[in-house]
Formats: C-alpha cells, sequence, structure tokens
C-alpha cells in the first residue's frame, strides 16, 4: 500500500506578490502609526521584497501588533474593480532624441518598461486604470529624462539610482488603502527621473469617492 504524500511545511511554500504586498501594507500602517522608524521601513521593506518563503516573511512583522503571534496578516482591501483587472494598453515606451507621453485613460501593466536617450518622458497614471494591484515602472534615461506621476493613494516605492544625474526619491511612501502599489526602480544616467505624487483628477476622484461610499453604505 503506497504512503500518502508529504504534506509540506507551510513554511518552506513559496511566497507570492500577493504575500509579499499583504505584509509589506503592514510594515507600512506600522510606519504611519509610529511604530517604526524610516529606516526601519526601508530595511523590513527590503526583506520582504527579497523573501521567497513564508518562513523569510514571518519573522519580519512579529513584533507588531497588527500580526499578533506572528499570524497571517489581514487581507488587503481589494480596491475598485474598474480601476484593477483591465487588459494592459502597452508595455513600454521608448524615446530616442525624442518624446513619449503615457497619459489620461490607459491601463498600466504589472512591468512597464520606459527609456529615454537623449530625449524626454511622461508617464501619469493619476487617471490610468491597472491590469494588477502592483505595478513595477523600469525607467531609464540616458542623458534625458522622465516623469513619473503617480496619484495621491497610491503605495509607492523608488529604488532607483542616479548616476551623475538624479533618481527622485521624494514621493515614495504609504498611500490609502485600496490604492494601487507603484515600484519604480531604473537608472538615470546623466539625465533625470522625477518621481511626483499629484492629487486625482477631480472626475477620477469624484467616482472613487463615490463607489467607496456606496460600499460603506451596503
Amino acid at each position: 500500500m503506497d504512503s500518502p504524500p508529504a504534506v509540506p511545511d507551510k513554511g518552506n511554500l513559496r511566497a507570492s506578490d500577493a504575500d509579499r504586498e499583504r505584509v509589506a501594507d503592514v510594515i507600512r500602517q506600522a510606519a504611519g502609526e509610529g511604530r517604526l522608524t524610516m529606516e526601519e521601513l526601508d530595511e523590513r521593506l527590503d526583506a520582504v521584497y527579497a523573501a521567497k518563503t513564508y518562513a523569510e516573511l514571518e519573522p519580519i512583522t512579529r513584533d507588531l501588533p497588527q500580526v499578533p503571534g506572528g499570524a497571517a496578516p489581514a487581507p488587503v482591501p481589494a480596491g475598485d474593480p474598474q480601476r484593477f483587472g483591465a487588459e494592459p494598453t502597452s508595455h513600454g515606451a521608448f524615446a530616442i532624441m525624442g518624446g513619449f507621453s503615457r497619459k489620461g485613460d490607459w491601463v498600466v501593466p504589472e512591468e512597464f518598461t520606459a527609456f529615454a536617450f537623449m530625449g524626454g518622458g511622461e508617464i501619469d497614471l493619476r487617471e490610468a486604470r491597472y491590469a494588477a494591484r502592483t505595478a513595477t515602472i523600469h525607467a531609464v534615461t540616458f542623458m534625458g529624462g522622465i516623469e513619473v506621476t503617480v496619484p495621491e493613494d497610491a503605495n509607492v516605492r523608488v529604488t532607483g539610482i542616479g548616476i551623475m544625474g538624479a533618481f527622485d526619491h521624494q514621493s515614495g511612501g504609504t498611500g490609502e488603502p485600496g490604492g494601487p502599489t507603484i515600484i519604480v526602480n531604473g537608472v538615470a544616467f546623466m539625465g533625470a527621473v522625477e518621481v511626483k505624487r499629484r492629487p486625482l483628477k477631480k472626475p477620477k476622484r469624484e467616482k472613487l469617492d463615490s463607489r467607496r461610499h456606496g460600499e460603506l453604505e451596503s
């Protein structure tokens, strides 16, 4: 008689992107409440995004009250279904001695690559929809500039570097529950990548507020 297959230890199971984002949101909330310093926030976020298994994620939030006894963090709000889950409009934009623009009602993929060589580019995410809750912008510029505008309700993580140039990190931080998570990485070589957090344009903000109000009443 064959023996039943061994049940794997949950701690050794591979963590998904959604698992990492749930833990990252717990850490951001703790920092917003003053439980963690900004340096501790950065260190723990680095550990979260480097984690491959549940066992590696569990210790990161063990000392936070949101996850007593190391239990799994509470699920992140799913967000507006009309804002997430659409088919991407494009996966990249390139400017060589010219320019590009992605703005208005477009669909951001899970990974978007932007490249500017002796040119410039504009990526405006305020009116955009998203293929998933997390979008990663890979921004690379050589003797050029790329401007990324993120909505005020977004959770933003900027990890890019400047080499004889500038990669702006000032707009990183926590947004609002249900907002997208936007990661901006890459390199600015003799150029600049600027990340700006701006309010949603009025029609978009009114539409989101109306939906959230309806959810609270239901």
